[in-house]
């Protein structure tokens, strides 16, 4: 039952992406507004996949209560509904559809890497029944998937720079949101990730110094986490007070993301 309602899910994101994608190269209003439709109703079946998973995580006695945030599988199906949820509120209070082609396919990634992946688990650990579990992983996930919001506003940035540039601009110039809007939006998305992010990271320390009596071990996981926190504290600094706006911004938020990417899925191979 998961694995089939992440599958409906992942189809009907799969044509929310594709629908977004189409409407790059088409005038057609009725394409955001199905795209919209059909992420929300991808994220309905999302979550109760997510229901099913949490259901399936508490067979286990040990595990009673806490969220399935200890598997590979669960932290990527939580970033691919948090990631669909958040475009989903800023398309439907926004209506800037065009930048669900550089947003939505994050989703698609991230829940077709959960769906390659096992989800069965066992019994956590005992340093991991704490309620920071419930906390601090979903915090850095839900900072994720803001990152990720804000690279795909960043692309779409530089695409409009670089249109507006061109001596032949295409149709997708006058139908991407003018560059002030773009780095407005880029500077909004980083102001409420960064935050969290910190918050996530403060938290883990603290669970850290609960559990094994110390708040910091510079492993490769906390390393990267930091460099990813500093590349993103200096965006925001940089984006409100630096004077680093406009193209530099998004570029330097681009490498943020890339931090992000290795942060999550190569850690696991340094040491």
């Amino acid at each position: 039952m998961l694995k089939a309602l992440l599958l409906i899910a992942f189809a009907l994101y799969a044509a929310a992406t594709g629908l977004a994608l189409a409407y790059l190269g088409s005038r057609d209003e009725r394409l955001p507004r199905w795209m919209w439709r059909l992420l929300g109703l991808g994220a309905f079946f999302h979550l109760g996949s997510f229901c099913t998973l949490l259901r399936e995580f508490w067979v286990w006695p040990e595990n009673r209560w806490f969220f399935p945030m200890a598997t590979l599988h669960g932290l990527l199906s939580w970033l691919a509904f948090t990631n669909a949820l958040v475009f989903l509120v800023v398309e439907g209070v926004g209506r800037l559809g065009i930048l669900g082609a550089f947003v939505l396919p994050w989703t698609l990634l991230a829940g077709g890497a959960a769906l390659l992946i096992d989800p069965k688990g066992g019994p956590l650990a005992e340093g991991l029944r704490s309620y920071w579990l419930n906390i601090h992983p979903m915090l850095l996930m839900l900072a994720y998937t803001g990152f990720a919001n804000a690279f795909g506003v960043g692309l779409a940035r530089l695409v409009q720079e670089r249109q507006l540039k061109s001596k032949k601009p295409s149709a997708l110039c006058y139908r991407l949101p003018a560059l002030e809007e773009l780095d407005r939006l880029h500077g909004s998305t980083l102001a409420f990730s960064w935050p969290v992010l910190t918050l996530g990271l403060v938290m883990g320390m603290v669970w850290s110094k609960a559990a094994f009596g110390r708040a910091w071990g510079w492993s490769a996981k906390e390393t990267l986490a930091l460099v990813t926190w500093t590349l993103y504290g200096a965006c925001l600094y940089g984006q409100f007070f630096g004077g680093l706006r406009g193209r530099r911004g998004a570029l330097l938020g681009t490498a943020a993301f890339a931090s992000v990417l290795v942060t999550m899925f190569g850690a696991s191979h340094f040491r």
